[in-house]
């Protein structure tokens, strides 16, 4: 690892080493990344982290993790990781992590790790597209168009995250176009980190809930950007299947296969730069769109 890894690389870090209170309770503090509520990202990545401490590392790795996000969640107060030691089996172990804030259940999810077992392997191909080094990084907006936006966007937009993301085919999220609600954006984390591969698993949990639900809003040319515009997710789901690293180049390529009653599905699959198929998303979100920019910043998300 870096001495000095840059700031928001080891503040990410911190967010996803939980305070330990007792065997199978942990505390996690949260970020404001101009957004409106706590990031999702950061809530499975912690209760990951929760569910990972309690199983032996050398002897059983994660491989599936299944969340509901009911709450949304205060980004100005601590979470509280509750892990329930569901089935300790022959090759099979299971958590179960409630996360709580101010007394109340904002998200849960089970997750299930497995020893490492020879057996039948076959994936689909990773799709053709430029390497990252042939396209450009997130252009900054101009300062008269980043002025005109709400302060939380404008945080949002001019922060440098601990992720580097480039787009395949980049979209303009202001004043979006439609398009077929596809894409792949070549993402990783902006600092080389340790060897840790339940730290890799955690960051890639945080780092999956970028890009996945807003590929649903493609075809209707509307984007989270915009005021009258609400957006929240509802579940997220995540499969690991080969070893990686979050801090080398993988490929997110996404698509949509529905929107429906103010609900949107997408699904992603991952891959490294050898082409190897590394993990699976799907999630379903919440996609409104409200009268005025008012009623969008008063309704709750998840109302």
């Amino acid at each position: 690892m870096p001495q000095h890894p840059e700031p928001v690389v080891s503040e990410l870090i911190d967010l996803l080493s939980l305070e330990r209170l007792e065997d199978n309770l942990f505390r996690g503090q949260s970020r404001d990344i101009g957004t409106k509520y706590v990031f999702g990202g950061q809530v499975l990545g912690q209760a990951l982290s929760a569910a990972q401490a309690t199983v032996s590392a050398s002897e059983r790795k994660a491989h599936s993790l299944h969340a509901y996000f009911l709450r949304a969640g205060d980004i100005d107060a601590p979470i509280v990781y509750d892990v329930d030691c569901t089935r300790d089996g022959g090759s099979f172990s299971v958590r179960r992590v409630t996360a709580i804030q101010h007394g109340r259940v904002i998200f849960f999810c089970a997750a299930s790790f497995q020893a490492a077992e020879d057996g039948a392997e076959h994936q689909v191909h990773m799709p053709e597209v430029p390497a990252p080094e042939d396209l450009d990084g997130n252009p900054s907006l101009p300062a008269e168009r980043l002025a005109a936006l709400p302060i939380k966007v404008q945080r949002w937009l001019s922060r440098r995250g601990p992720f580097e993301f480039r787009h395949v085919h980049p979209r303009d999220e202001l004043s979006p176009p439609k398009r077929p609600p596809y894409q792949q954006v070549w993402f990783r984390l902006s600092e080389k980190v340790g060897d840790s591969p339940e730290l890799h698993r955690a960051l890639l949990a945080y780092a999956s809930d970028f890009q996945l639900l807003g590929t649903a809003t493609f075809p209707h040319g509307i984007s989270y950007y915009q005021p009258n515009v609400q957006m929240a997710s509802l579940d997220h789901a995540l499969w690991f299947h080969r070893p990686f690293r979050a801090d080398e180049w993988l490929l997110y390529s996404i698509d949509s296969p529905s929107a429906q009653d103010s609900r949107g599905l997408a699904r992603g699959q991952i891959f490294d730069r050898q082409g190897r198929l590394v993990a699976s998303t799907a999630q379903e979100g919440l996609i409104r769109v409200v009268p005025d920019a008012s009623a969008a910043a008063h309704v709750p998300a998840r109302s």
